[in-house]
């Protein structure tokens, strides 16, 4: 999972879950607790486009502009989402003023690190030769709480994913445990906080990190051996404005970022420790509009 990825995660925390900031400024008044029940009921498409300022490569000290695609969507109370290289759908039906939120289901992710060597602009690293593109696919399960903090509105989410290369390009498995908190400031306003790591199995290590001989003396960047192990952990906040409307309805802006470190093995691997960062950065900003 790239950067990128982590990115395209946290977005769909803020803009799946801010639903319940429609609720944070009524009038507590049976007619408009009515009316808020029905739109929680209410079916909703978020569709939106930015850019992402993200490394060149996992590990790299090197950075460019990407297209940053967003839908997401609940239907019937299943929540789905299809972000960058990222996709995930929930099984666990939401209710209506529901508090608590079990969540599980499928989720893929298209890994492009290292994919086009040309987008890279260390001649290194880019002389290690291209990666093919992994499909990764797997599942989820989680649990959120809506009303722990701030206000009856903010949430708390926890989950942990699984996947596994399913077209033999790094052959291995990455397991994702994941921290979410969103709150509402007003019916146009939400920000978001968020904490992700990721273990990977050797196969991942071995492709993405490793440098064998032959990539030695084609690169200049020494041989490396690398195996499974917790690669790095993120954090990072998000916020989103409501221009038109409120956080159900209308057009609104999103920006966030996220700093990440790499670990262990991964950190001392050449193409981080000498020819990138075990710092890592992403930014991103963009405008959607919800149905």
């Amino acid at each position: 999972m790239t950067h990128r990825s982590i990115f395209a995660a946290a977005t769909v925390l803020l803009l799946a879950s801010a639903a319940p900031a429609l609720a944070q400024q009524a009038v507590p008044a049976p007619a408009d607790n009515n009316q808020i029940a029905d739109e929680f009921d209410k079916d909703t498409v978020t569709v939106g486009v930015g850019a992402a300022y993200l490394p060149d490569y996992d590990g790299s000290n090197d950075y460019r502009v990407v297209p940053a695609p967003v839908v997401i969507g609940s239907v019937k109370g299943f929540n789905f989402s299809v972000i960058g290289n990222r996709a995930s759908l929930d099984l666990a039906r939401n209710q209506p003023g529901q508090r608590w939120d079990i969540q599980f289901g499928p989720i893929g992710v298209v890994n492009f690190d290292r994919q086009s060597p040309k987008n890279i602009d260390d001649l290194r690293v880019r002389a290690l030769g291209k990666i093919d593109t992994a499909i990764e696919l797997g599942g989820y399960i989680g649990l959120g709480k809506t009303g722990v903090i701030t206000s009856p509105y903010d949430k708390l989410s926890v989950s942990i994913s699984m996947r596994h290369d399913v077209n033999n390009v790094h052959k291995s498995s990455i397991l994702q445990p994941s921290i979410n908190y969103l709150t509402p400031l007003s019916r146009k306003a939400a920000v978001a906080l968020f904490g992700t790591a990721q273990y990977v199995e050797s196969g991942y290590g071995a492709t993405y990190f490793s440098i064998t001989p032959a990539q030695s003396l084609a690169s200049g960047l020494p041989t490396y051996s690398t195996g499974k192990g917790w690669k790095n952990y993120s954090v990072g906040g998000l916020a989103t404005y409501s221009l038109t409307g409120d956080l159900l309805h209308g057009f609104k802006l999103v920006a966030g970022g996220t700093y990440s470190r790499m670990l262990g093995s991964f950190a001392d691997a050449p193409i981080v420790r000498i020819a990138g960062s075990r710092n890592q950065w992403v930014g991103a900003a963009g405008v959607a509009y919800t149905f």
